[in-house]
C-alpha cells in the first residue's frame, strides 16, 4: 500500500467524480482509476460503487475513508515536526555579556564564515543570568568566567584578557604605556552594576587589595560599558575593563594596560553538558582556532606577581 494510493482514494471519496479528482491530483483519470483499483485488490474489498455517471462509497469504503484520513494527517504532522526540528537545529542561541566586549562577536564571525547555514540569536545577559538560561535550556552557549559551583555547566577557557583602565584622553594615565595597579589608589574607581558584572567587580577589588589599598569607589552604577565610558569621558571616574573592550571605546577615551602586576580576566565558553545542539562543537572549534591565531591564551609576561591572590593567577589551566 502506498501513501499516494490513500491520497488518491481520499480525493476521489471527496469529489465522487474521477475527472475532478484526477484534476485535483494533477494526474490523468486512467492513472487515478488504476491506483484505486490496486488499493482495492490489496485490501481485498470494494471501496467504491462505480457506474458510467455515478461514483459512491461502499460501506467498507466509508469506514476505510476515516482511517485513511487519519493516516494522511499523521504523515503530514510527522513531516512538519521533522521540518521544524531541522529548522530549530540550525538556530544557535548565544549569550553575550555586553555588546562592548569583542570576544564572542569575533568567535561568531569565525563561526559564520565556516558554517553560514547556522542562524545565530544573540542574548545580552549577565554571567549569572547566562548560567540560569544555560541550566534551563534557554541558551545553547554563553561566555563568562567559569563557575565550579554549577557542575552541569561545562566550560572551556578561551581567552586570558589583560586588565586595564579606561580614562579620558587628557588624563595623566593616557600618556603612560602602562599603569601600575597601585596608581589606582588616587583615583575614583567605577565598578559595574553588581547584578551585571559581579565577577569583574570582585576581580578588580581583589586586585586593588593585593596591591595594598582598598579602592575609592564612585557611588553611581552603570549597566553597560557604553554608560561607563560616558562617565569616564566626563572625568567623573576611571573604569577597569579587560582589553577586549577597546574596540568599542567612546571617542575621547583611551585604554591603558595595568601592570605591577599584569593581570588577566579569564573568559570561558559555557554550555550545559546535556545540551543536544549539534552546533556546540562547531562554536568551540571556531573559538579554539581564533584563540590560537590571535594568541588569546598566551598571557603577557608580568613584572611581578607578588601578593596577587592565587585565584587571580590560575594560568595553569590554559594548556
Amino acid at each position: 500500500m502506498e501513501l499516494r494510493q490513500l491520497r488518491y482514494f481520499v480525493t476521489l471519496a471527496e469529489e465522487l467524480h474521477f475527472g475532478r479528482a484526477a484534476a485535483r491530483e494533477h494526474i490523468v483519470q486512467s492513472a487515478l482509476s488504476q491506483q484505486v483499483q490496486r488499493l482495492e485488490r490489496e485490501l481485498g474489498v470494494r471501496l467504491l460503487d462505480r457506474s458510467t455517471h455515478h461514483v459512491d462509497l461502499t460501506p467498507a469504503g466509508a469506514a476505510f475513508l476515516a482511517e485513511a484520513r487519519q493516516i494522511l494527517d499523521h504523515v503530514s504532522r510527522a513531516t512538519q515536526v521533522a521540518r521544524n526540528a531541522a529548522a530549530s537545529a540550525a538556530v544557535l542561541r548565544v549569550g553575550i555579556i555586553d555588546a562592548g566586549y569583542d570576544t564572542m562577536p569575533q568567535i561568531l564571525r569565525e563561526l559564520q564564515r565556516s558554517h553560514p547555514e547556522i542562524t545565530i540569536h544573540q542574548v545580552e545577559a549577565s554571567s549569572p543570568e547566562q548560567y540560569r538560561q544555560l541550566s534551563d535550556g534557554r541558551l545553547d552557549i554563553g561566555i563568562g568566567p567559569d563557575s565550579p559551583t554549577l557542575a552541569e555547566v561545562a566550560s572551556r577557557l578561551i581567552r586570558l584578557d589583560p586588565l586595564g583602565v579606561l580614562v579620558p584622553c587628557d588624563h595623566r594615565f593616557a600618556g603612560m604605556d602602562a599603569v601600575p595597579v597601585a596608581a589606582l589608589a588616587d583615583e575614583l574607581l567605577l565598578l559595574g552594576e553588581e547584578e551585571q558584572t559581579p565577577e569583574l567587580n570582585r576581580f578588580v577589588s581583589e586586585l586593588c587589595r593585593s596591591a595594598g589599598f582598598a579602592p575609592t569607589l564612585y557611588e553611581g552604577t552603570v549597566q553597560s560599558t557604553r554608560a561607563a565610558a560616558d562617565l569616564v569621558l566626563q572625568h567623573r571616574c576611571v573604569h577597569c575593563v579587560p582589553s577586549s573592550f577597546r574596540t568599542s571605546n567612546r571617542p575621547g577615551t583611551t585604554w591603558r594596560p595595568l601592570t605591577d602586576p599584569v593581570t588577566h580576566f579569564r573568559w570561558s565558553l559555557l554550555w550545559h553538558d546535556a545540551n543536544p545542539s549539534p552546533h556546540l562543537a562547531a562554536v568551540i572549534d571556531s573559538a579554539r582556532q581564533l584563540a590560537q591565531r590571535l594568541g588569546w591564551l598566551r598571557p603577557a609576561e608580568p613584572r611581578s606577581f607578588a601578593d596577587v591572590p592565587e585565584r587571580l593567577l590560575r594560568d595553569d589551566e590554559i594548556a
